[in-house]
């Protein structure tokens, strides 16, 4: 049976198939269109709190790191960003250091309960999950202003098209704003 994943090719002469390591290209001043989602596609990032925690990490590994931001969409779902190169590490390596410190946060906000409470669990938590993030994200070079461009334009389509809006400057979660009218955006 043949799989009809990009990661996976068959191996001769053998059914399982092998997962085949993506390329990503660092260090050619490119910069990244990045796309990672929440574990399972689950909508952890579906609330203000959610969105606006994300933004607010988001700001501070920028600031650390020293890459631009120039695009973002944060969905319930899934980010988008196109950052330059950091300085000193990889977009893997920043995106390891995002997604662990907001991870974090979103997981440590538990409402505590009385020692006199029975406490219940409910499998469908966020703290729950065996992890708030999918393992892979998808990295695309963007080397022209054109392909920028469109990439900009994707993503601030996206609540749009998922009717979460009916314009792009409607979703706050997002860098539309910046673009279009040079309001600021995330720190």
């Amino acid at each position: 049976m043949r799989v009809p994943q990009p990661f996976f090719r068959e191996r001769v002469g053998c059914s399982a198939p092998v997962r085949i390591k993506p390329k990503r290209y660092n260090g050619r001043g490119d910069l990244h269109f990045i796309t990672f989602s929440c574990y399972q596609r689950r909508p952890l990032l579906g609330t203000v709190r959610a969105r606006s925690l994300f933004l607010k990490t988001l700001g501070e590994v920028r600031a650390k790191h020293e890459f631009l931001l120039l695009g973002y969409v944060v969905m319930p779902e899934h980010v988008h960003l196109l950052m330059s190169q950091p300085k000193r590490l990889t977009p893997s390596g920043v995106l390891q250091i995002l997604k662990q410190r907001v991870s974090r946060k979103m997981r440590g906000k538990r409402r505590k309960v009385s020692w006199q409470q029975l406490p219940l669990r409910f499998p469908e938590e966020e703290g729950d999950l065996r992890r708030f993030w999918q393992r892979r994200f998808y990295d695309f070079n963007v080397y022209t202003k054109l392909k920028m461009r469109e990439k900009l334009d994707y993503m601030h389509a996206n609540p749009v098209k998922r009717r979460l809006a009916k314009h792009p400057k409607d979703w706050p979660w997002s860098s539309y704003s910046f673009c279009a009218n040079g309001e600021p955006g995330a720190d």
